[in-house]
């Protein structure tokens, strides 16, 4: 297991005068790649197409697209986001995902240094990212995504200490029979499903309420799958944290919505109707339409959130902690 000094998701700052610049570069550049794949995963899973076969082809012409074109961020720059061959226009989506994807290894690097726990919020990193676009595109969390980062986090738990409520209380009132070692690992998976069961309760539990207050679904299977992937990461505490900032972050955008759907429909119906009161009557009840209707990628809200919590989460815990 790795050295006791690294408790929690983010380690002292003096890891960080160790950064080198060439495993830097290195970093990054894998992140590049990783971000590439990244971006077949987003477009094929939803389409239950395999990631591996067959190889990447232009969706409008067909065309294969060979290895010099397929470059990550260069390629695209290159080519100025457009075919080599029907001259179709490439997303800004796949560059930026790319850069994300470095961005994110690159961060992991500096905070975690060269140990175990870069591999582990790398990885966490990746599929978060990945879940999070696939999300905002088609409203979907693949299992394939939620499932296999549920395993890793708990795998990895057992060689990269969660250290949360089980590794704190627990050593003192029970003693485990084994050495001590084994025992920070036993409470360190103990922390890793704790994260994840409280975590899929907790989505499980709101959107089973929702249901029941509004007669429709509020959060789908795959939300909840999602937030025990990051439960088994990061654990308890900066996964209630998680929601509680996801919830917020997403309030705020639903009512950002709805006020910008009013005014932008106040402004249509002033022009139709004499009255400005009415006008602005009709635009609020279209706007209450929309929202209803809306089906929000809380996904998004979720994957933003954890990444924040990964490598501010703990940070703000202690401060908001200097409080009480």
């Amino acid at each position: 297991m790795e050295d006791s000094r690294l408790r929690g998701p983010i380690l002292s700052d003096a890891f960080r005068d160790y950064v080198d610049p060439i495993f830097a570069a290195a970093i990054f550049v894998l992140g590049l790649c990783f971000g590439s794949f990244l971006n077949v995963c987003i477009y094929r899973l939803p389409l239950g197409i395999s990631v591996v076969t067959p190889r990447s082809a232009c969706p409008k012409c067909k065309q294969g697209i060979a290895l010099y074109d397929n470059m990550p961020v260069l390629s695209w720059l290159v080519l100025r986001g457009r075919c080599r061959h029907c001259k179709a226009k490439i997303s800004a989506r796949y560059l930026i995902i790319e850069l994300l994807t470095g961005l994110l290894f690159l961060g992991c690097y500096w905070y975690f240094g060269l140990t175990l726990s870069t591999l582990k919020y790398c990885a966490f990193g990746f599929l978060v990212l990945g879940l999070i676009f696939t999300d905002a595109e088609t409203k979907l969390l693949p299992d394939k995504l939620t499932l296999t980062g549920l395993a890793l986090g708990i795998g990895f738990s057992l060689f990269v200490p969660v250290y949360d409520l089980a590794s704190q209380f627990l050593p003192g009132i029970l003693n485990l029979p084994f050495s001590g070692g084994i025992s920070e690992r036993l409470y360190s998976l103990l922390d890793s499903l704790l994260g994840a069961a409280i975590g899929a309760s907790f989505i499980y539990g709101a959107g089973a309420i929702y249901l029941r207050w509004r007669g429709t679904e509020g959060m789908g299977f795959g939300d909840v799958k999602l937030m025990a992937m990051v439960g088994a990461f990061l654990g308890l505490k900066l996964t209630v944290l998680t929601i509680f900032s996801a919830s917020l972050a997403g309030s705020v955008f639903g009512l950002s919505t709805v006020l910008i759907v009013w005014l932008k429909r106040t402004h249509r119906f002033a022009k139709r109707f004499a009255d400005a009161a009415a006008a602005r009557r009709r635009a609020w009840h279209s706007a209450q339409v929309v929202y209803r209707n809306y089906q929000m990628p809380f996904g998004v809200f979720l994957g933003s959130m954890a990444l924040v919590a990964l490598f501010f989460g703990d940070r703000f815990l202690r401060w908001y902690g200097r409080f009480f």
